[in-house]
């Protein structure tokens, strides 16, 4: 693996046109906070640390706008949307440059982002027209007789829509795109280490149609603005991607609010003696280091069948070493900084846990800075941070299996469930498999960390309430109204 190289400190070319937006307007709140490139430090520019008074006018004004009976018809949320795609793509060089200087992504992952979140900005205009209701029954009882009634979708209200820093443009498409296509309005508060790409979408949705007291920007800390923004009363629905912990933190702040919540996962593959060896330990070394480990579907744990396991751990290994470390703007880099350098020190941490407790490190486990080298485990205890706990780094735990019912018992021993994978050539056992996994989706001869933005995307246990996936958010956002005539009367 290559030695980190120096990026550039320019600062980005794109500047938002000020520090938050509500009130239908871009404006710089009372108070400023600094945005800085993890991987060097450097200072990006700054945006509004926007405080509970902020946050209280910002709700109270997209409230406002959305019970004012101002008519934005489907059609025109349609065109809204379609438009706001094709201006993603438009700006693909602006938008990749701000998702990488200010977070954890190379440019490549950065410039498929892009094409991600015009994909779920386009298949929320799909969903406009698809928000139909149906006739009710009233016929089919005696106490209906007379009567004749339907039901629509309408929207719940005003969204607070919370998100993280690993995909800072495609899970807000995913949260605001969804939230729009119901008819709602939307107040967004972005993770606090990338503000600067929710800033730039929110110019583009403006620039698309979008009408501008529908939606807020409010950046800012979760103690602060993200507190303020779960618990006001006029929030009808939060929308968090996450920790658990802070999820729990988030459902404590909202009260009896409806929620949607993904709060992580802790993912296994299981690779069989079967499997197309070679293939498995490449999709398994992707799965496992991409955006370096900062991802919620990333692979943690892999059961491998004892017979392969001494032939695919090598096969891990050299595919691991053959990854480029390095400066997120080189294109050449396959795996960049983590999201800080408190972050890379606690994975250094809890690798250096698993050492201790008897794990052996196959490669990997060094920590420079904001960086952290793709590193793979093997003989971790079981009640080892990095095999219970949700690493969000890149670090791959390997443990070999004696029989199927060994490894399904394993993979289920986890509190998350929202993805797994299965490396087999028979399909009949891998069908089995799937149907004793405790988990949100199966990849059959693929790792967990896949997924299409319209499949329902979530898991149960600790890993969040209810479906995302835009056609599962949209119905979680807008809610049915009855309608019923008695004739006659």
């Amino acid at each position: 693996m290559t030695t980190v190289e120096s990026a550039p400190t320019t600062q980005p070319t794109w500047r938002p046109p000020a520090g938050a937006l509500w009130s239908g307007r871009w404006v710089d709140g009372a108070s400023a906070m600094p945005v800085h490139d993890p991987e060097d430090g450097s200072l990006l520019g700054h945006v509004t640390d926007t405080c509970p008074t902020e946050v209280d006018r910002a709700v109270t004004d997209v409230a406002a706008a959305v019970e004012s009976g101002e008519d934005w018809p489907a059609w025109q949320r349609r065109e809204a949307l379609d438009a706001a795609a094709r201006l993603v793509l438009r700006h693909r060089e602006r938008l990749t440059e701000v998702i990488s200087r200010e977070g954890c992504k190379t440019v490549r992952e950065a410039s498929s982002e892009v094409s991600r979140a015009a994909e779920t900005l386009r298949l929320s205009a799909q969903q406009t027209a698809r928000l139909i209701g149906e006739t009710l029954p009233f016929s089919d009882t005696p106490r209906g007789e007379g009567r004749l009634g339907w039901y629509t979708r309408e929207p719940v209200g005003v969204v607070a829509a919370i998100t993280p820093f690993n995909d800072p443009l495609n899970l807000v498409a995913h949260k605001v795109g969804p939230a729009l296509a119901g008819g709602n309005g939307v107040v967004l508060k972005p993770a606090e280490a990338t503000p600067l790409t929710a800033l730039a979408f929110a110019e583009i949705l403006l620039d698309a149609g979008v009408p501008a007291g529908r939606l807020a920007v409010t950046p800012g800390t979760g103690a602060g603005a993200g507190r303020a923004l779960v618990g006001h009363p006029l929030v009808d629905l939060v929308s968090f991607t996450g920790g658990f912990h802070t999820g729990n933190e988030v459902a404590r702040a909202a009260g009896a609010k409806k929620t949607l919540m993904e709060l992580g996962g802790n993912n296994a593959v299981l690779v069989l003696d079967d499997a197309a060896r070679e293939a498995a330990a490449q999709a398994v070394v992707t799965g496992a280091f991409g955006v370096a480990g900062q991802n919620c579907l990333s692979v943690q744990r892999v059961f491998v069948a004892s017979r392969i396991a001494d032939r695919f751990i090598r096969d891990v290994v050299t595919a691991t070493e053959a990854l480029r470390v390095g400066s997120k703007a080189d294109p050449r880099t396959d795996i960049g900084p983590l999201i800080s350098e408190r972050e890379a020190r606690r994975i250094r941490e809890w690798v250096r846990e698993a050492r201790e407790g008897g794990a052996e490190v196959r490669t990997g486990g060094r920590q420079k800075g904001a960086f952290h080298w793709p590193t793979v485990l093997t003989g971790v205890p079981a009640d080892a941070k990095v095999m219970t706990e949700e690493i969000f780094g890149p670090v791959l735990v390997i443990e070999s299996f004696g029989t199927l019912e060994e490894a399904v018992s394993r993979a289920n021993d986890t509190r998350y469930g929202l993805q797994a994978g299965i490396f087999t050539t028979a399909l009949e056992t891998a069908l089995d498999l799937a149907e004793r996994l405790r988990v949100g989706a199966v990849m059959i001869n693929d790792s967990s960390d896949f997924r299409i933005d319209a499949m329902p995307f979530g898991g149960p246990k600790r890993s969040g309430v209810g479906r995302e996936g835009v056609r599962y958010a949209v119905e979680a956002m807008t809610e049915p109204k009855i309608v019923a005539v008695r004739r006659g009367a």
